[in-house]
């Protein structure tokens, strides 16, 4: 059931009322109960492994707790961190590896290859779940000693399939101290879902379809001028795709009386490659820094440790994007960006400031962000090859933007930098009942008319 799918918002309205015509401590065997429902629709075979890690983080979580040694309490974060590291090498990057391991043994690329499935989630639920269980070993989070609230703590639909990566502490105050959503939280996750319904249907779509046009004939499209339409059009896509879906997770989480961080912050605005990943998917910069940059050293013990430990934590967020090299070109790429800023920079720290500089830092600082999306969409190293040499060496040619998709792009452009000023989103959410409802009739009619009508593009991050 994709977000932007009938059948989804019938399940939503169902689980709504189910949720709130029940005594409260039925609730949360509700939303477990609907997010298995939810987790079972894409594919059933894949619920034991999702009640597999679950058990063994939950006992993890426990046993940290009663452990009175560093040496067992390290045994058991190794065991829980073998498991879910474990399950997501298999099922992301055995082919991956295999594949590789073919080409050094002059082996035919298929000789290992094996039909694996990749679960919906993992890679979120994953860390999800590491964080827990690290926070419980460094006793930053107690251990949940009901299995019921761990397991929908995995599991919550809003965020199962690809976040944001919601802390602990975070869910289970919302869930132990539970409040009915007030009026204007109400207000506010309607509108969000709304909005990140219109992000998806009539933006992303919309540039997904040039962006498609360009990568799935960059021969037939050359030129420098094409290929930066098709590389802009797929970052616009991309933004669009993965913040409508957290919107509509925020949104749908309010209305059941839990409040997600927020995941993204005008990126598009940022004066720096640093300043760019405090902005985008900040549950998972956040999770970088905090579960894998910190405990590699962080900036503790000189500069070219620092370098190396930017560079590290970026690769390895490449990869856990997907198992192929250009990922892990593009995670290099933005940690070799840090690692050179921090250079330049040193241990000063970063302000946003809006001096006369300004506007061409934040033009330098997206040119280079839409380069790294090119190695992000390109089908293999080749394919990137090509587009960057058309983005550099193209010759003359003409945009993929059709007169009207210009003018949405250039809306889109505004909204990307604008969208999320909380100030008139919040006045708009508590505006009087007549505002609010034709600021929703406008987005509906917006969605009617640019939307792209096509519930087989899924959202990007879904394959993550």
């Amino acid at each position: 059931m994709l977000f932007n799918t009938p059948q989804f918002f019938l399940f939503l309205a169902v689980v709504l009322v189910l949720f709130y015509a029940s005594p409260r401590p039925l609730r949360k065997h509700i939303l477990l109960a609907a997010s298995y429902f939810f987790y079972a629709s894409w594919n059933y075979k894949f619920v034991p492994l999702l009640l597999s890690l679950t058990v063994i983080d939950y006992s993890a979580g426990v046993w940290l707790e009663k452990a009175h040694t560093s040496a067992r309490k390290k045994a058991v974060l190794i065991l829980s961190l073998s498991a879910n590291l474990g399950f997501l090498g298999f099922f992301k990057y055995f082919n991956f590896l295999a594949g590789n391991l073919a080409l050094a043994l002059d082996k035919p690329p298929d000789a290992f290859f094996r039909d694996i499935v990749l679960p919906l989630g993992i890679s979120f639920h994953t860390f999800q779940s590491i964080s827990y269980v690290v926070d419980v070993y460094r006793g930053e989070q107690q251990a949940i000693r009901n299995p019921i609230d761990y397991a929908l703590y995995i599991c919550f639909f809003p965020q199962l399939v690809a976040g944001p990566i919601v802390r602990a502490r975070d869910f289970f105050r919302d869930l132990f101290h539970w409040q009915r959503p007030t009026q204007a939280d109400v207000s506010r996750g309607i509108l969000l879902m709304a909005i990140g319904l219109a992000k998806k249907m009539a933006f992303a779509d919309q540039f997904a379809k040039i962006a498609n046009t360009y990568f799935g004939n960059i021969q037939g499209n050359p030129g420098m001028l094409a290929a930066w339409s098709g590389v802009v059009a797929f970052g616009l896509q991309i933004y669009f795709d993965f913040s409508g879906y957290t919107d509509m997770a925020i949104g749908m989480a309010k209305l059941l009386g839990f409040h997600f961080p927020v995941n993204f912050r005008r990126p598009y605005l940022a004066s720096s490659i640093t300043d760019f990943w405090r902005r985008w998917h900040i549950s998972l910069s956040s999770w970088l820094r905090d579960y894998l940059y910190i405990p590699l050293g962080g900036s503790r013990h000189g500069k070219w440790k620092t370098y190396r430990n930017l560079i590290l934590t970026m690769l390895l967020g490449g990869l856990w994007h997907g198992a192929s090299w250009n990922f892990m070109i593009w995670g290099l790429y933005h940690g070799a960006l840090l690692a050179v800023e921090r250079g330049f920079r040193g241990n000063r720290a970063i302000h946003e400031q809006w001096d006369w500089l300004y506007p061409f830092k934040a033009v330098l600082t997206f040119a280079l962000v839409m380069i790294g999306w090119v190695f992000f969409r390109a089908a293999d190293l080749r394919q990137s090859g090509q587009v960057l040499g058309q983005m550099f060496h193209g010759g003359s040619s003409h945009s993929l933007f059709l007169h009207w998709q210009r003018d949405l792009a250039v809306l889109a452009l505004i909204l990307a930098i604008g969208e999320e000023r909380l100030e008139w989103f919040d006045r708009l959410a508590d505006s009087p009942a007549l505002v609010y409802g034709s600021a929703l009739a406008l987005v509906f009619f917006l969605t009617e008319l640019f939307g792209v009508m096509d519930a087989s593009i899924p959202f990007i991050y879904f394959q993550f």
